[in-house]
């Protein structure tokens, strides 16, 4: 709502919240909101573009605790998310903007993830994803996302860390307009192995991948020390980072841009972005949380759409790509003729 309330967003997209008018004009009151209005419609179809729009997902009756967690809470979540793929799926709306959900509450026979991002992928029957946290200062994608740490290392191989390489350096093109992305891949073990000292994952597997990158036209480089990469500031000489495990990019992303960092999925062949932090229960209707990264989320959906737009007309029509053989060329071509030659 704090979002939404700036009449300037109205200028930019029609928004669609998918959840519930009650609980909506619970927090209203609860945050004490006067001068803002969902308009109540029962399809996408029905937006009006000068307005704010909701459509009701849940059960009226459900009830409204704030700050607590409850399997009822879960189900409404899980059933507005629905909706909304749903809706995705048919065209009916351009992005998807996803809030925070509690990962344990929601699980259930109907959603068995670890997040939003495995659950869209699954519905979407793709593998080919990447989480990447996008901000002013750094972009960040991760080969592996939600796993234990102790299952890291077996899922680090040389065809994983190719294909996260393959669809951030198609992003960064696509979806955030980069020519020629260059692209930083960082270790996996302490000081990048150290030569094999530390660890042969980096020999082994990493610089492989990232030569192999390079022959298909990836301007990728490393694999870089993570805490040298970060700590002396060699991030911002690059379009974008990948790194190898959660924490390892999650850490010092959001230790930098916590408040307006976004979750980008990258792969997928729709636009999902959510704010890069969780449901933060323990502070639920005291008007203590920012909206400053949900709006970014906004903002970065609207902005991808319109790359992709752009990407897709500069690239509808290309040229074809011909192959002389310089023993086969018509030496009686005049080229001093005033008449262009027909090639």
């Amino acid at each position: 709502m704090k979002t939404l309330m700036d009449a300037r967003i109205l200028e930019m997209c029609t928004p669609i919240v998918y959840g519930s008018p009650k609980v909506a004009a619970y927090h209203r009151k609860a945050l004490n909101i006067n001068n803002f209005n969902f308009n109540n419609i029962q399809s996408a179809g029905e937006a009006d573009p000068r307005r704010a729009n909701i459509i009701n997902c849940i059960d009226d009756n459900i009830r409204v605790e704030l700050g607590k967690s409850s399997e009822l809470a879960g189900e409404a979540s899980y059933m507005a998310l629905e909706r909304s793929v749903n809706d995705l799926k048919a065209g009916e709306i351009d992005a998807l903007i996803t809030a925070p959900i509690n990962k344990d509450n929601i699980q259930s026979d109907k959603f068995n993830f670890p997040g939003h991002t495995e659950f869209l992928a699954q519905q979407f029957e793709t593998n080919n994803y990447l989480m990447l946290m996008v901000s002013e200062l750094m972009k960040i994608g991760v080969v592996t996302t939600h796993v234990p740490l102790s299952k890291v290392p077996e899922l680090i191989t040389k065809e994983a860390i190719l294909n996260k390489l393959r669809i951030m350096d198609r992003s960064l093109e696509q979806d955030f307009s980069v020519k020629s992305p260059r692209i930083a891949v960082l270790g996996l073990n302490p000081h990048a192995g150290d030569g094999g000292l530390l660890g042969t994952e980096e020999k082994d597997i990493i610089i492989p991948a990232i030569e192999r990158a390079k022959k298909e036209g990836i301007l990728a480089l490393g694999p870089y020390p993570s805490d040298g990469f970060f700590g002396s500031g060699d991030y911002t000489k690059f379009d974008a980072i990948l790194a190898m495990y959660h924490d390892q990019g999650l850490t010092p992303f959001k230790l930098a841009s916590f408040d307006k960092g976004v979750n980008y999925t990258a792969g997928l062949p729709f636009i999902r972005t959510s704010p890069a932090h969780g449901t933060a229960f323990d502070i639920a209707g005291e008007d203590k949380a920012s909206p400053d990264s949900f709006r970014e989320a906004l903002y970065l959906a609207i902005d991808v759409h319109k790359s992709r737009e752009i990407y897709r007309e500069i690239s509808k029509n290309p040229l074809k790509k011909f192959e002389i053989n310089p023993n086969q060329v018509d030496e009686t071509i005049d080229f001093q003729s005033s008449d262009e030659p027909e090639i």
